[in-house]
């Protein structure tokens, strides 16, 4: 994959990830926790993705995604260690909005959520940005 080609995909990921947060923000005011912690997951995501695609790596898995995230980013320290805690912080609230049906997210839990997965795609954006002047 050229390099080009790999930097119009991580930029078009980013603005996935920063459009997802938009929503959420949306939800949030319309008071519609469940489905804004849905899409508070798939930003920070989509941001992870945006990282991996100048690797040119990608999986359909999403265990495959947040595992080279990890392995690649996190355990190497080009990024905090905060940002694997926001991975599965995130994960485990879009699980149980998305199929437990029952389940009930606090809307400080939400204004929590929201707030680590600014940071996550915030930090991920001003990396991204380093990279792309390569």
């Amino acid at each position: 994959m050229e390099l080009e080609y790999k930097i119009i995909l991580s930029k078009r990921r980013l603005e996935v990830a920063n459009d997802r947060l938009a929503v959420a923000e949306h939800l949030v005011e319309y008071g519609d926790y469940k489905t804004a912690a849905n899409r508070l997951y798939y930003a920070v995501f989509a941001a992870m993705k945006a990282v991996l695609a100048l690797e040119g790596f990608d999986s359909k898995k999403h265990s495959g995604i947040i595992s080279r995230f990890r392995q690649n980013y996190v355990k190497t320290g080009v990024f905090d260690s905060r940002l694997s805690a926001i991975i599965d912080d995130l994960e485990i609230v879009r699980e149980d909005s998305d199929y437990d049906d029952f389940y009930v997210v606090a809307k400080a839990d939400i204004e929590n959520q929201t707030v680590n997965a600014k940071y996550f795609v915030a930090t991920v954006e001003s990396y991204l940005k380093n990279k792309y002047t390569i």
